[in-house]
């Protein structure tokens, strides 16, 4: 499904129940956090990346769970503000191509400044 494709059955979705105008940003923020609350308590004591894999692996099923209530909330988010998501999600990725070279990214690895990374972003 395409994104555009999402938001709009999320906005119809919404609609068809009424819920439209009963949302508040606020609120989808806190379920955004919750989401990731409930997805981090499976690997929150982990400081092995190998472990982290091998237990997201054997919990597909609360990853994908994550995943498709996070999708939900933050399309939600962007019809409640009137974002074309596809649109935000295309400059955001136009923007990390500018500020995270492949060539300069292989070397370094990530683009944490503080741990001798790179992130030419002004």
């Amino acid at each position: 499904m395409e994104i555009k494709e999402a938001q709009n059955k999320i906005k119809k979705f919404d609609i068809e129940r009424n819920w439209e105008a009963d949302w508040n940003i606020k609120d989808l923020l806190l379920n955004l956090i919750e989401e990731t609350g409930e997805i981090w308590n499976v690997i929150k004591w982990l400081d092995d990346k190998d472990k982290e894999k091998k237990i997201m692996d054997k919990n597909k099923g609360e990853v994908a769970d994550f995943i498709g209530d996070s999708m939900f909330i933050i399309l939600k988010l962007a019809n409640q503000t009137k974002v074309d998501a596809s649109k935000a999600l295309q400059a955001t990725l136009n923007e990390y191509e500018k500020r995270m070279p492949p060539e300069i990214i292989k070397k370094v690895k990530h683009t944490n400044l503080y741990a001798g990374g790179y992130d030419n972003k002004k």
